[in-house]
Order: structure tokens, then C-alpha cells, then sequence
């Protein structure tokens, strides 16, 4: 009986004894980054960062490839589909999180089919408006809501995005009832926002932040727990009435499922040092966004939470899966 334990013991010392030998000469070629939405988006920008600090370490490029479409669905089963060797990867937003409770089947398993890597980072969202719209405070439009329900439009950057599953989550958290419209990414719903053909949308504030310093938006409101240091005059959700509000944008990379361990925490050690890198963190400072280390098993608890915390939004709100 001991002999084919002897044998499997074997086999998997040398199962990692190859893994180890393929990190050691990781990577050898370019990377692939996979972002399934828009250039622009939070985890586009987050990833690009990252990407570029990778690439002056590893001497090889980290080359982004935007697939947007279906809810990220496209971009994220072309890595799913993909050789499991490291070399493509997924970087997306907590819209990962959500799809599984958006979507009625999903064309892959979220948990099973892909390997948790690493967190990017985190931001606050800020609910953006026109500027010389009729909402001049979160008031104002918390009252309009309530005086017009079901009649009041928001924006997304899709179904079942983080915009729209944030955007629900203030709206149950206000007693609101209101219409949803989403759009292909977060630029096409800023500029809807901004020109007020709806009342607000949850930019993640890398990319609006730029428009909100320079008055092109107005900012109702910021979704963290605590202000922004990039947006000092303007308050929490939770400091005008919506007490204990608080929610934040998150980006993350996945690996297919079955690419060698020693490589999955290779990419996890040198992203987790390169968030390190003054560079990088003045970057992210610029656009308000925060560097927050998660070893690979971190991260995936972290994903397994996010994913029960959507699935209570999604069913507080109603939402029947697509």
C-alpha cells in the first residue's frame, strides 16, 4: 500500500520541482493583459500602471488588450479559454464580483476556472453630475428621486457593472426608485452625466477626477468611508444623511485555472513589489486610488466576499439575472 503513495508523493515533488523551474525564467516573452472593458475604465487605468512599472522590471513587455462586451463577459472567457502558462492574464474591476449574481449562467466558472492572483487597488467612486444641472447637492436629488419615483434616470457602464450595482446600492440605501441606463463603459456614461441627459453616475474617480478638479462635473458625493484628499470639500455619502454608506471600487488580476503555482506567486510578489514603487504610488495618488498588498490567498477570500456582498445587492434590488 505504500507504493503508490511513494509513487504520488514522486509525481508531485516533481510537478513542483518544474513549476519552480518555469518561475525561475518568468517571464521569457511579452505578457498579455486582457482588460474586458473600455480603455479609460478604472481597472484599464490601474492595470496600465501596474503593466508599465512590470515592464521596465521584467525587461518584457506587459502589453493591455481591451475586450469589452456582455458584462466583461468576452474579455474574461477569452482568458479562461486561453494556455494556462502565465503569460495571459485578466485584470478587471469588482465587476468580476458581481457578474455571477447579473447573470442567470455565466460561460465560465468565476471561482473554478480561474486562478486569484492579486489586488491592484482600490478607489472610491464619486457620483458625478451635470454642472449647471438642477441637482446642486446629494439633497436635491435624493428629493427629485422621491418626488418622481421610477422616473428619474442614473448611468452605468453597463449591466450589472460595479457603476450600476453601486449606483442600486445607494438607491436602496436612499428608499429610491429610479431608471436605470447603461451604457458600453464609463467615458460614454460621464459624458451623458456631465451634460445632464441623467441625473448622476458612480464614476470610479480615476477617471473623472480630472473633470471634477477642473469643474467640468459636479461632484454629489464621494462613496468612501472617509473624504478623498484629492476632493477635500467634498463629503462622504455617509456624512450627508446616509449614515454608515461606504463602499469602494476595486481592481484585480486572475490567471487561467491551472497555470503552475510557483508563477502565480511570482506575478503576485512582483505586482505586490512594484505597488511599492514611489512611481507607481504617485500615480495612483494623482487619481485617488490606494495600493493594498493581498497575498494570493488574501485576495481570494477577499474575491469570495465581494461575490456574497454583490449577491445580497443584486436581491435587495430586485434585479432578475440576465
Amino acid at each position: 500500500m505504500r507504493i503508490p503513495f511513494v509513487r504520488a508523493a514522486i509525481v508531485v515533488a516533481g510537478m513542483l520541482a518544474v513549476s519552480g523551474v518555469a518561475a525561475q525564467g518568468y517571464p521569457a516573452r511579452p505578457v498579455r493583459m486582457v482588460v474586458p472593458l473600455t480603455a479609460g475604465s478604472g481597472a484599464d487605468i490601474a492595470g496600465r500602471i501596474v503593466g508599465r512599472k512590470l515592464t521596465e522590471v521584467w525587461k518584457q513587455s506587459v502589453i493591455a488588450d481591451n475586450r469589452p462586451g456582455a458584462g466583461g463577459q468576452i474579455g474574461t472567457q477569452l482568458v479562461v479559454n486561453s494556455s494556462a502558462d502565465g503569460y495571459t492574464w485578466l485584470v478587471q474591476s469588482a465587476s468580476h464580483a458581481a457578474n455571477p449574481a447579473i447573470y442567470e449562467k455565466l460561460p465560465y466558472d468565476s471561482l473554478k476556472d480561474l486562478a486569484d492572483v492579486a489586488l491592484l487597488g482600490t478607489s472610491p467612486y464619486i457620483m458625478v453630475a451635470a454642472p449647471g444641472g438642477p441637482y446642486r447637492t446629494l439633497q436635491n436629488l435624493i428629493d427629485a428621486a422621491k418626488a418622481k419615483p421610477g422616473q428619474i434616470p442614473f448611468a452605468s457602464a453597463g449591466v450589472g457593472s460595479s457603476t450600476h450595482l453601486t449606483a442600486e446600492y445607494f438607491a436602496q440605501a436612499a428608499g429610491l426608485q429610479m431608471i436605470h441606463v447603461p451604457f458600453k463603459g464609463s467615458p460614454e456614461a460621464i459624458t451623458d452625466a456631465a451634460t445632464g441627459r441623467v441625473s448622476f453616475y458612480m464614476a470610479p474617480i480615476g477617471t473623472a477626477i480630472g473633470m471634477a478638479q477642473e469643474n467640468r462635473v459636479r461632484v454629489l458625493g464621494v462613496t468612501s468611508a472617509k473624504r478623498v484628499p484629492q476632493l477635500p470639500n467634498v463629503p462622504t455619502i455617509a456624512e450627508q444623511g446616509l449614515t454608515g454608506f461606504a463602499i469602494d471600487l476595486w481592481f484585480g488580476l486572475w490567471v487561467p485555472a491551472g497555470t503552475p503555482r510557483a508563477i502565480v506567486q511570482k506575478i503576485n510578489a512582483d505586482v505586490n513589489q512594484v505597488l511599492k514603487a514611489k512611481d507607481v504610488q504617485d500615480q495612483y495618488d494623482k487619481l485617488g486610488m490606494s495600493t493594498g498588498a493581498m497575498s494570493t490567498e488574501q485576495f481570494g477570500k477577499f474575491v469570495r466576499s465581494e461575490i456574497d456582498k454583490y449577491q445580497k445587492i443584486v436581491k435587495s434590488a430586485g434585479i432578475k439575472p440576465l
